[in-house]
């Protein structure tokens, strides 16, 4: 690993932040890990004295040894009850947990984020955290994600959370949540994009051998994929249609026609195999054929919309910002062939 700091001149840190990663015992390592490394990254190249990041480590249990769900203990820096005896302030509060939030939902941890949330600049969730955030009712009325695999739940736990399970990241006000594993690192890239500037941030990325930075709203797994896992022939078969008909006026009406189907029953289908609407599907996937004719280039943006499905190259780039909140010529300078061989 590189551990040369930015060209120029040190960065004008005008206050350093304290960064407090809450585990909420037992853990997911890399959840605590991951962002662990990216802000003490930012320290190394940042180049300021004193670093812009103090970093702490807090356990939920009754001691420093942070258990983790692969059975390697971490060592907190303190323990929640020591934290909570601490007038310090808090910049920013990431709260991580294991893969069965239920059984890390300690009422004491919970309180205790509740009434520090007042006074912290940034409240982030990485993976299955975000129970925690919504137990303590910090996500009621706000949209969060959380991993794939535990959104359903999080959403009928707790109705009030507007969940989305696609994205890597959200932010929504001053609350952050994430998906699983990975994703904890990009977001804190980008907490730390948008206390540093995004320079620093790429740097850090090259550092962890990242391809440079996930925008948020990057999709956690690829909608195809998704749609190939143990469905009927007869689904299976318009799933591909789809695939290849992207260019087309794909209505519900004309899908439901296509599988010689009523609209009713198309959508309660899609709603149980995909846990999505028709429409809402189609979308999904004409924005990863963009996305990997973006990735792949050699053609021009007006052929791409056309190719998928849109009216015109304003359509795209608007549904394209929406969904992943960059525009297409910036995913395309961050993931395409061509960029990563110059």
């Amino acid at each position: 690993m590189t551990k040369r700091k930015l060209p120029g001149k040190p960065l004008q840190v005008a206050a350093r932040r304290r960064i407090v990663i809450l585990g909420l015992v037992p853990v997911v390592a890399l959840d605590v890990i991951g962002p662990a490394e990216v802000f003490t990254l930012a320290n190394r190249l940042s180049g300021s004295h004193p670093p812009p990041y103090i970093l702490d480590l807090v356990c939920s249990g009754s001691d420093l040894n942070l258990q983790s769900e692969t059975g390697i203990a971490l060592t907190a820096h303190r323990t929640l009850e020591q934290e909570r005896r601490s007038s310090k302030p808090i910049d920013t509060l990431v709260v991580t947990a294991g893969f069965s939030p239920e059984q890390s939902l300690d009422r004491t941890a919970i309180e205790w984020i509740r009434t520090r949330s007042r006074t912290v600049k940034r409240v982030c969730s990485i993976c299955v955290g975000a129970f925690a955030l919504a137990d303590a009712g910090l996500l009621d009325g706000r949209r969060a994600t959380t991993h794939w695999g535990m959104a359903r739940r999080l959403a009928e736990l707790y109705p009030a959370v507007r969940v989305d399970a696609n994205p890597i990241w959200i932010k929504d006000g001053n609350v952050y949540t994430s998906a699983g594993i990975s994703a904890g690192i990009d977001l804190a890239l980008a907490l730390v994009g948008e206390d540093l500037g995004s320079d620093i941030a790429l740097e850090i990325a090259k550092n962890l051998v990242l391809f440079l930075q996930r925008p948020g709203g990057q999709a956690q797994f690829s909608v195809s994929l998704q749609a190939q896992h143990g469905l009927s022939s007869k689904l299976e078969e318009l799933r591909a249609w789809i695939t290849e008909h992207l260019h087309t006026d794909l209505t519900v009406e004309v899908l439901a026609d296509k599988s010689a189907t009523s609209v009713r029953t198309l959508i309660r289908v899609f709603e149980r195999e995909f846990g999505t609407t028709p429409a809402k599907y189609v979308e999904e996937a004409r924005l990863e054929a963009v996305c990997r004719a973006l990735e792949l280039g050699g053609r021009s943006l007006e052929e791409i919309a056309r190719r998928c499905g849109y009216r015109s190259v304003d359509v795209l780039r608007k549904a394209f910002a929406r969904r992943l909140g960059i525009s297409p010529k910036e995913y395309s300078q961050r993931f395409s062939v061509a960029s990563e061989e110059a």
